[in-house]
């Protein structure tokens, strides 16, 4: 419950002492924020007749002075001044501000001024600046989240922005957390370096006063990482059931979106997928297909006996019973039919792309040596006319972050091969990678084959065998938390900001990931979190990744880097 806890907590203190009927008034951001944490019916309950975005409102010049306005928006500029437009002919009986991080004194003297009708009430910071996914992944949903890839002397101003709103961003979750962190970095990425002074900065510094919480605790650990340091997990197949969804359909703050299949029926269009709202997937997100197919049908078995059950109807008494287990019936119905349409949807897909046998060489890549029955199992999938674009390119990056140095000949034979059978290939997006996240640029021991503890572990690891060959692989980050649990994590790798030392043992550890997290990535937390180590591990990013958006995110820095006359 840790972060969803905390945003909900923001939202009842927002609208429960606000009494009669509420309009609430969201921004692109809040309505992600707000969305993941309560339901619809949960805003009813509290009187929220309405929900509208700010930008939009302004445009209704319809008086509505029975209803009291609750803004929940991000301190920017632009909201200010729409706010700044509103007052000046308020629509609404009372205004009640509050913000999703924290207000400059200048924001603050705006609105005072701007509020010559005397209508707002109150304006007040509730440290909601994230969306929370899930208990401990919490995401920023940046939709410029390439820059991170961008040379400092690009675009300057637009970089700025980007690294003010992950310092935000984390700031907010600290502030709601009400813990100051020591704060670590991953030494070989110049951005996590800026991230992590800026941050500093801000909450020693800048801010020290809000984020002196007075405490005894032992300080939470903040550790910023960069993307580029694991790139094989964003491109790798899932087959847990939560990366799945995202991986194959797509996932945006928890919703999947199935208009464009097509034979979706109208009320299973937009599936929402929540981990608090949900028994069955909370159950289940991260269970592999097969267990997936086997617990629905379980379910299904279980619906079919209710309703038999509901068909013997036969005395009054027997009717009042099925009129009052009505609801549940029909929340049960909608649930099963819900998980039956997206596994028969991403089974679809499985079967179209031939994902089980490319997945299988993906993780043979990711996870396994053998470069020359890599080399041939690659060039097998590219030569198969049935293997999308997409697919033989994330097989030719695995191939080359794995073997750029090994088997350079052969990577370029299969570049060439790649390139020539399709006109939609993007020439040296793979040589991109590699400038951006091969080996020369990383920190961490991605395949466990630079320290003898890594090699020792996947030495034992091949002797005992593999549960399950889609599943065999672990996040770079899996070895970091390790390591951090240990008391291993190097400082010369991950150096320390400032003179700020943890005092002992440690409680609590953000890991923000600079370019974006993976539902991989938060299985991984989430399996560590349910070991009781005794540190809680709580996982954050600028955007959630499948393998889609990390190569348009590759694709538009790439772009951006070849069209400009500035950067050699």
């Amino acid at each position: 419950m840790v972060l969803i806890g905390a945003v909900r907590d923001y939202v009842n203190r927002m609208l429960q002492d606000i009494s009669g009927m509420k309009v609430l008034i969201l921004d692109s951001k809040t309505v992600s924020a707000v969305s993941v944490a309560y339901s619809q019916s949960e805003l009813l309950q509290k009187e929220v007749f309405l929900v509208e975005l700010v930008d939009s409102i302004s445009m209704s010049k319809e008086a509505m002075s029975h209803l009291k306005a609750v803004y929940f928006v991000r301190p920017t500029s632009e909201n200010i001044q729409l706010i700044r437009r509103q007052l000046a002919t308020p629509r609404f009986g009372e205004y009640h501000l509050f913000f999703s991080n924290i207000l400059k004194d200048t924001q603050i003297h705006i609105l005072a001024d701007s509020d010559e009708h005397e209508v707002v009430q109150q304006v007040q910071e509730v440290y909601a600046d994230f969306i929370a996914v899930d208990p401990c992944h919490f995401a920023l949903n940046i939709t410029s989240n390439h820059f991170y890839m961008l040379p400092v002397a690009f675009d300057p101003s637009n970089l700025q922005q980007y690294c003010d709103r992950i310092v935000d961003g984390i700031a907010a979750v600290f502030l709601a957390l009400k813990q100051r962190p020591i704060i670590r970095y991953q030494r070989t990425s110049d951005i996590a370096k800026r991230i992590a002074q800026e941050t500093a900065k801000l909450t020693y510094q800048q801010e020290s006063g809000l984020f002196d919480f007075r405490r005894n605790e032992v300080s939470p650990l903040l550790l910023v990482l960069d993307r580029r340091d694991d790139p094989v997990t964003p491109l790798l197949n899932q087959w847990t059931y939560q990366a799945m969804v995202h991986e194959l359909l797509g996932l945006q703050d928890n919703k999947v979106d199935l208009r464009s299949m097509g034979n979706i029926p109208k009320d299973q269009q937009e599936i929402v997928l929540s981990s608090e709202q949900d028994a069955f997937f909370r159950g289940n997100m991260y269970k592999n297909f097969g267990e997936i197919g086997m617990n629905i049908k379980s379910m299904v078995d279980e619906f079919q006996q209710v309703a038999k059950s509901n068909q013997n109807i036969q005395t009054i008494e027997d009717m009042a019973k099925f009129v009052d287990n009505y609801p549940e019936y029909r929340k049960m119905h909608g649930n099963i039919s819900k998980h039956v349409t997206l596994v028969a949807e991403m089974s679809k897909i499985v079967e179209e792309r031939k994902l089980m046998l490319i997945s299988e060489t993906e993780q043979e890549l990711a996870c396994n040596g053998g470069q020359g029955a890599a080399f041939e199992a690659v060039t097998n999938l590219i030569n198969d006319e049935s293997v999308s674009d997409i697919d033989g390119l994330r097989l030719v990056m695995l191939y080359a972050l794995r073997y750029e140095k090994e088997s350079p000949v052969q990577l370029m034979q299969l570049i060439n091969k790649l390139s020539s059978k399709s006109p939609k290939y993007k020439t040296g997006l793979v040589k991109f990678l590699l400038k951006q996240a091969g080996i020369d640029k990383r920190t961490g021991d991605l395949y466990g084959n630079r320290d003898l503890l890594n090699i020792a572990r996947n030495m034992a690891r091949g002797l005992k065998g593999v549960e399950n060959v889609y599943t065999q692989h672990q996040p770079l980050l899996f070895q970091t938390m390790e390591s951090i649990t240990k008391g291993r994590l190097r400082d010369v790798d991950y150096p320390i900001v400032g003179n700020h030392f943890p005092q002992s043992r440690l409680q609590d550890v953000v890991l923000f990931i600079v370019g974006g997290t993976t539902f991989e990535e938060s299985r991984s937390v989430a399996l560590q979190n349910a070991t009781n180590s005794g540190i809680r591990f709580i996982l954050g990013g600028t955007t959630i990744l499948n393998s889609k958006r990390f190569l348009k995110d590759l694709e538009e820095a790439q772009r951006l880097v070849r069209s400009s006359t500035t950067v050699v």
